[in-house]
C-alpha cells in the first residue's frame, strides 16, 4: 500500500462513534496520521448540532449504528455538503443500504493503515 499519510496531514475528520473506547483509539489513529479530529460526537442529536453550528471538516468517518440509530441522517447532510464520507462498521458493506455503496467502508476493528486508506479513497486518492 502506498503512503498516503503525508496527503493526510491537516485534514479536518469529523468522527460519529457511539463506542468510547473505539473513538479514542480512531482519534489516535488520525493524531499520528496529522488530522484534527472534529467530535467525537458521541450521539446523533450531538453530531447534528455540531453539523447546525460553525461546522468546517474535509471528511467524515461515521459508525452506522449510533447507540441504536442509523447514521444515515447525518451522512445525507454531509453528502448534499460534498463532505467526503467514510462508514465505520462491523458488517462491511453489506451493512450499508445500496445508496451508500460507493463510499469507503473500515470494517471494525481496523488499522492505522485501514484508516488512512479509506480517508485516501474517500478524498478521490486511492
Amino acid at each position: 500500500m502506498p503512503d498516503v499519510s503525508g496527503k493526510l496531514q491537516g485534514l479536518n475528520v469529523f468522527v460519529v462513534e457511539d463506542e468510547a473506547l473505539v473513538a479514542l483509539n480512531l482519534e489516535d489513529m488520525l493524531d499520528e496520521l496529522g488530522c484534527t479530529v472534529i467530535g467525537p460526537a458521541m450521539r446523533l442529536g450531538r453530531a447534528k448540532e455540531m453539523l447546525d453550528g460553525a461546522f468546517t471538516a474535509d471528511v467524515a468517518i461515521l459508525d452506522v449504528n449510533i447507540a441504536g440509530e442509523p447514521v444515515f441522517p447525518i451522512a445525507e447532510q454531509l453528502a448534499v455538503r460534498g463532505i467526503p464520507i467514510v462508514f465505520a462498521t462491523g458488517y462491511g458493506q453489506a451493512g450499508l443500504p445500496t445508496s451508500w455503496h460507493s463510499n469507503p467502508v473500515l470494517q471494525k476493528p481496523y488499522t492505522m493503515d485501514e484508516v488512512s486508506g479509506s480517508l485516501a479513497k474517500a478524498l478521490g486518492g486511492g
